[in-house]
């Protein structure tokens, strides 16, 4: 009951919660990316799926919280540098997203040439789900281990890993059908999965980056790709008249480039 009145107690479950949110963007992303590649009917049970794995995947992580901290101990030394499980899971993670990042930036991109069915990659509920798994299971270590270190009651971490995963799961929809309705911005969401696998590889092997300078590159970019969409539906909507001018302007441009 003091905890609940306690003021420090509620500071310290915004804090977490907001961190946990911004953590959870690029399992979102990652979500996103891989329901869309279901049909429409089966994408808002897999996406509802996904993040219910991943807040049951953080809170089984914080009951085994001695468990967890254990896994950042050095397990073995190679090349006078230590890893820890820790390390492994991040790396393994990495290399997973940079191999899928990779593919469905391949399949996007040639996709287009081949037949539909082939072009999906035959994915199955299945094997969507299998995938979001195997990542939340990385997602989730690094969102408990900040977790562990922010607060040390466990009632609020849980309550802040329950509330944002609730608000992802909100958001989710939403921006699934936007990613999946915009090709360019699936190809943005693509590199950021690119550049967080990079990240996840480096600190694995112990060249810590600061997220704050990831997420101020996607949100810079974010912010450009959301100037192009904005230019882009004023073409449209522009009066005929005013799109021959912009096309015309365009082919000056080509021309004298």
């Amino acid at each position: 009951m003091d905890l609940l009145f306690n003021p420090e107690t509620w500071v310290a479950l915004v804090t977490l919660t907001v961190l946990e949110i911004v953590l959870g963007i690029d399992n979102v992303i990652f979500i996103s990316i891989l329901v869309g590649r279901l049909p429409e009917a089966q994408r808002e049970r897999a996406r509802v799926i996904g993040l219910g794995l991943a807040m049951g995947m953080r809170i089984l992580l914080l009951l085994t919280i001695s468990w967890i901290i254990g896994l950042t101990a050095p397990a073995f030394t190679l090349l006078d540098n230590d890893f820890s499980w820790r390390d492994l899971i991040l790396i393994g993670g990495g290399l997973f997203l940079l191999w899928k990042a990779t593919t469905e930036i391949h399949e996007s991109l040639e996709g287009a040439t081949h037949e539909e069915g082939v072009a999906r990659g035959g994915a199955t509920f299945r094997g969507v789900i299998f995938q979001i798994v195997l990542l939340d299971i990385v997602f989730s270590l690094d969102s408990v281990l900040t977790a562990v270190g922010l607060v040390r009651d466990l009632p609020v971490m849980i309550a802040a890993v329950v509330i944002a995963v609730g608000v992802m799961l909100f958001a989710s929809g939403p921006l699934s059908a936007f990613v999946h309705r915009h090709p360019s911005v699936k190809m943005l969401a693509l590199a950021f999965l690119l550049l967080i696998g990079v990240t996840l590889v480096a600190d694995g092997f112990g060249f810590h980056l600061d997220k704050a300078y990831i997420y101020a590159a996607m949100g810079f970019s974010v912010f450009v790709e959301a100037l192009n969409l904005r230019a882009s539906r004023k073409r449209r909507e522009a009066p005929v008249e005013l799109r021959a001018t912009f096309v015309k302007e365009e082919a000056e441009g080509d021309a004298t480039g």
